[in-house]
């Protein structure tokens, strides 16, 4: 970590890396907010590694992190990103994930893959509300964690302050267990009187690690660093000795005795190994001619010596495709082929490429198995049992894909030509099909109505949207029957962009955005009765139909209900069908304004026939008739739908959560604390006002509340709403 002798072999740049065994491997995770600096640490990482040349270019052509031409136009990330690296020895692969909440689902998708966390944090900006929520996601699950301080040449760049904000905000049960490895040396100040970052102090080993010439040099500290090396190093070492196995460790470091540095290196493994000790780090990249940037080498010295291998880390609940539990030795490559699709991306080239964690056995090239994918029914994801057969295994350098030969347990690699599998799949052997328990995914609560551009697209619409659901699992896709829209639903509105480009630019498909409508009923508010005449004779065979029908509400919810009350044959018995089926169809169309009429009874009373000429066509038009004007002589109630709205907010921003809520219509119905800190505000509103919810309350909260919704009922207008409503009837709402 920094404080043992180096024994790095360069040279992963021309070659596919390929893991032998689950215990040279290190998945890790890199998380933070938008702007923190996550993929410029990654490309970093990758220089000094030996991934990348000094350019930053691999050695075939692109960038480390040329993904997606989208990532390069909104000059941010928006997809997971695999980039593998090695270091002594060890492979390590590092999951690069975006930063903007709306491309949670990618953070997710890569907490899944990963064995540990880099939570990545601007001194410059600090830690966001975000951030804190997926620390506290790591913490439920027990992920190892480790803290990496980046733009350390911000002018406002203060390590010391933001490393206690981080012991603030992370380390809440034991704050002892958030402290720095090592403290950053300043340069001379320049001009501006802003002085550099140009070294690193080890507080265990003493040392002073030097960048200032591009090459890492290791000396002694100067007289004048000793003292805060002093002080933070006791806390260090105190803080080690506490997550220490040895229980008379702190009794004797108290007593004045001296501890071995190797020990303390090993209890740090350790503690940071099974998530309860998380380190602090200062990383930046190099500049100018440097072929190392400043921390870079003590990451991973950190990554692969302190981070857990695949080896600790629990795996998924796993079952047979019947739902039986099957229980898997951890990483064992001989073992029952399990593994995971956590991403899947389309390539012009090779078709869909599968990014695969493998959790059991090996996975090779040209290898049949079972695709399995199961729950997702909800989001446009039908459940799905087939066999295929794998294309080339390779692993990603830039856009380039470089082959190997297979994947062994705890590795990721990406696979081609499997034209089923979708992100959230399992692979298992064809004759032992297997299920691996899907991770949690957050609902897409932002609606997107699209409809094809033109003629040409209405024949690739249905296609592109597909392959967009299949890709990205927190979106779903909804045919809505009763507004007859297609209706994306994304995470906001980042998200909602990247999926019309994706449409454009990948699938050819050309789509307008048109308002979305929130299905709307209509109820009749009181008893109303109504008369329908149809009488023709215009030569030949007439056209002759009279009922007479009551119309009265029913409570929400029952639909719509006909009862026959006719006596005396008025309407002979085979026609009464034919008068339901009118006021059914009447009911559908609506009698207002042109929304569904619900929650009524429609009693037929009275009728006339006609031997020769009555007949069904003839009943069916005086049953819609008679609907139309018991409505015209009634007061209808516009309905509209009322969601039960669940929202976790941080307690600083529950008042204005609240506020807010009220100001929407919504009826807040309680409060109620949610571990330290947070409280989840339950309240009904109508989802004619929560169509950009999820918009509006990041903003809010500042990303740190999310809600749910679920519908509730449907329920009558307010007056004025519903007017305006039928004056525009048939418009967008």
């Amino acid at each position: 970590m920094g404080d043992k002798p180096q024994a790095h072999h360069p040279g992963a740049a021309g070659r596919a890396l390929t893991a032998d065994r689950p215990a040279s491997v290190r998945n890790v995770v890199l998380v933070g907010h938008c702007g923190s600096g996550k993929t410029t640490l990654v490309e970093a990482l990758a220089l000094t590694a030996g991934a990348v040349n000094r350019a930053g270019r691999v050695e075939d052509g692109g960038t480390v992190s040329d993904y997606d031409d989208i990532e390069h136009r909104q000059q941010r990330s928006v997809q997971l990103s695999l980039v593998p690296v090695e270091w002594n020895g060890i492979k390590v692969n590092l999951l690069d994930t975006p930063g903007y909440a709306d491309f949670v689902g990618e953070l997710r998708a890569g907490l899944r893959a990963a064995d540990a966390a880099l939570f990545v944090v601007s001194a410059a900006d600090g830690v966001d509300g975000s951030t804190r929520m997926v620390w506290e996601e790591c913490q439920a699950v027990g992920m190892p964690r480790a803290i990496v301080i980046t733009h350390l040449e911000a002018a406002r760049a203060d390590f010391e302050e933001t490393t206690r904000a981080c012991a603030e905000a992370f380390g809440a049960d034991d704050p002892d267990a958030v402290l720095p490895l090592y403290l950053p040396l300043r340069g001379p100040e320049g001009p501006d009187g802003h002085a550099p970052v140009t070294g690193l102090i080890g507080l265990l080993s003493q040392q002073v690690f030097d960048y200032s010439t591009g090459e890492r040099k290791e000396s002694r500290p100067g007289e004048d660093g000793l003292p805060d090396v002093g002080r933070a190093r006791d806390r260090l070492i105190e803080g080690i000795i506490a997550e220490s196995e040895d229980e008379t460790l702190m009794d004797r470091y108290l007593d004045g005795e001296r501890v071995d540095v190797g020990t303390l290196v090993d209890g740090l493994e350790r503690a940071v190994a099974r998530g309860t000790f998380f380190p602090v780090l200062a990383a930046a990249p190099a500049t100018g001619t440097a072929r190392q940037g400043l921390g870079t080498v003590e990451l991973l010295e950190l990554v692969t010596g302190g981070f857990p291998t695949p080896f600790e880390h629990a795996l998924p609940g796993v079952t047979t495709v019947d739902g039986a539990p099957r229980e898997l030795k951890p990483c064992d490559t001989d073992g029952p082929l399990a593994a995971e699709v956590v991403k899947t991306a389309s390539d012009p080239y090779v078709g869909r490429v599968c990014l695969v964690r493998v959790f059991s056995g090996t996975l090779r090239p040209d290898q049949a198995v079972h695709v399995s994918g199961h729950g997702l029914a909800d989001r446009g994801h039908e459940d799905h049992d087939v066999d295929e057969r794998t294309g080339a295994l390779s692993m990603p350098f830039g856009k380039q894909q470089r082959p190997v030969p297979y994947a062994v347990a705890g590795d990721l690699v990406c696979v081609a030509r499997l034209g089923r599998a979708e992100t959230g799949d399992t692979l298992s052997a064809k004759d032992d099909p297997l299920l691996v328990e899907p991770w949690r995914m957050p609902d897409p609560l932002l609606p997107l109505a699209v409809q094809a551009h033109g003629k040409a697209d209405e024949d690739k619409l249905s296609q592109g949207l597909a392959r967009l659901v299949a890709e990205d699992p927190t979106m779903r896709l909804e045919q809505n029957p009763d507004t007859h829209q297609v209706v994306l639903w994304c995470l906001g509105e980042a998200h909602a962009d990247v999926a019309l480009e994706r449409l454009r630019s990948r699938y050819g498909v050309q789509v307008d955005v048109v308002p979305h409508r929130v299905r709307l009923c209509e109820t009749f508010a009181a008893k109303a009765t109504g008369r329908g005449r149809h009488v023709k004779q215009s030569g030949g065979h007439g056209q002759y139909a009279v009922c007479e029908i009551e119309v009265e509400p029913l409570p929400g919810g029952s639909g719509i209900e006909f009862v026959d009350k006719v006596v005396g044959g008025a309407v002979p018995r085979q026609f009464v069908p034919s008068v339901e089926k009118g006021v059914r169809a009447q009911a559908a169309k609506g009698v207002a304004a042109g929304h569904p009429l619900v929650d009524v009874r429609i009693t037929l009373l009275d009728g006339k026939a006609h031997s020769v000429d009555s007949s069904d066509a003839a009943f069916q038009t005086a049953g819609a008739l008679a609907l139309r004007e018991a409505a015209a002589g009634a007061r209808i109630h516009l309905l509209e739908p009322v969601a039960e709205v669940t929202v976790l907010v941080a307690d600083d921003y529950v008042g204005a959560v609240m506020s807010d809520l009220s100001g929407r219509r919504g009826r807040v119905l309680g409060t109620e604390q949610v571990g330290s800190g947070r409280t989840l505000v339950r309240a009904e509103v109508p989802e004619f006002e929560i169509g950009r919810y999820a918009i509006d309350l990041r903003s809010l909260s500042h990303g740190t509340a999310r809600f749910d919704r679920a519908y509730a009922r449907h329920e009558p207008m307010p007056p004025q709403v519903a007017q305006r409503i039928r004056e525009h009837a048939g418009a967008a709402v």
